[in-house]
């Protein structure tokens, strides 16, 4: 029930106005998800200063949708930097790394600070969550496999609780009742397979069905991307199989893109998740009163 009035809700600013009623409690844990948070300019060093100047210390986990800093690894002092804001070891914490993120290589550096590898699974208070890195080439089998071996052992394992993807790029085409990334996003890999027994492996043809398995166990599925913010501030879709599809990032540090003028104020995702009852909420909150 709780999915069907989240799918009536009215979408404004604040896209998702289905949020906990009741006061926080300790009980209560806060995760924010922050996408495409680059400040453009400045030798592309630098996350956005609105993010910078937040008070991060009021989100229990940070999960962090990609394209951090413009040039993320080019400079050893950069990927430090990003480290000191956001705390890449906690566990809890996630980096779905992004196009901006990997394209100087020096990967070694992000996983240095991660302790963990480029893509993994994590489970945390009845939630687990798997950390796709959407920069892996077919070129590159053995990464593009084992990544997809680890959504397939979850997705056949898991039996309660939430599985939340967190990824960078917009992945997937024609799922159900769910808009395509290029109508939100920036990226629309359209030709993205997930591993290389098939040049045909698509999202919907291999792991959407996976999603949908988990599904119908009984366990919520969330797809949250970090790849928005230019032509929308936000996504929410569920499909007809009851797969939530979020995307969320912000871009209104560079005022214009192509021309165009950014409109709208930029969101960030928040969650509310109560441990006593184990209820997760969620809503798209303005960046500027964080």
């Amino acid at each position: 029930m709780y999915k069907l009035f989240l799918k009536y809700c009215l979408f404004t600013f604040i896209t998702c106005q289905c949020v906990a009623t009741s006061a926080q409690t300790n009980d209560t844990l806060t995760y924010a998800f922050f996408g495409h948070i680059y400040q453009w300019g400045g030798g592309g060093i630098q996350v956005d200063t609105r993010i910078e100047q937040c008070d991060l210390t009021q989100f229990d986990r940070i999960w962090l949708g990609g394209d951090i800093c413009s040039e993320a690894s080019l400079k050893y002092s950069t990927i430090s930097y990003i480290n000191d804001l956001f705390d890449l070891g906690k566990p809890g914490n996630h980096w779905a790394l992004g196009n901006h993120d990997t394209r100087n290589g020096n990967i070694e550096w992000i996983t240095e600070f991660t302790k963990r590898p480029r893509y993994y699974a994590h489970s945390e208070n009845n939630i687990t969550t798997i950390v796709l890195d959407g920069n892996i080439s077919p070129l590159d089998c053995e990464n593009l496999n084992k990544q997809f071996e680890i959504i397939k052992n979850i997705c056949d394992t898991i039996n309660n609780g939430r599985l939340i993807f967190l990824v960078h790029h917009g992945i997937y085409q024609n799922v159900p009742n769910v808009a395509n990334p290029e109508s939100y996003g920036h990226s629309n890999l359209k030709n993205w397979i997930s591993n290389c027994s098939s040049d045909t492996n698509t999202y919907l043809k291999t792991i959407y069905p996976m999603l949908v398995q988990v599904e119908n166990r009984g366990v919520d599925v969330f797809h949250i991307m970090g790849d928005v913010g230019a032509n929308a501030k936000s996504y929410y879709g569920i499909s007809d199989d009851g797969i939530e599809y979020f995307g969320s990032g912000i871009n209104n540090s560079k005022n214009i893109l192509f021309g165009t003028p950014i409109t709208g104020p930029d969101l960030v995702l928040v969650f509310k998740h109560i441990l006593s009852n184990d209820t997760l909420t969620w809503e798209f909150v303005e960046l500027n009163t964080l």
